[in-house]
């Protein structure tokens, strides 16, 4: 299903943004965004986090 890739594929560029905020103390969202309190930065992480969401019930499913 299409919004599942878009969703995991959210998911990993939001896991890769935490690991370069755990490795390197950078958040490359933030960078780009102008801080993390910007509001191009708030909607980042809210579409990363509700694609998170979206990705637990890919755990649940039963595969056809």
């Amino acid at each position: 299903m299409v919004v599942d890739k878009i969703a995991l594929t959210l998911v990993i560029i939001g896991a890769l943004n935490w690991l370069l905020v755990g490795l390197f103390q950078y958040d490359l969202v933030a960078a780009i965004c102008g801080g993390s309190a910007a509001i191009l930065a708030r909607i980042i992480y809210a579409v990363v986090g509700i694609a998170g969401l979206w990705c637990i019930s890919l755990l649940f499913r039963k595969k056809a």
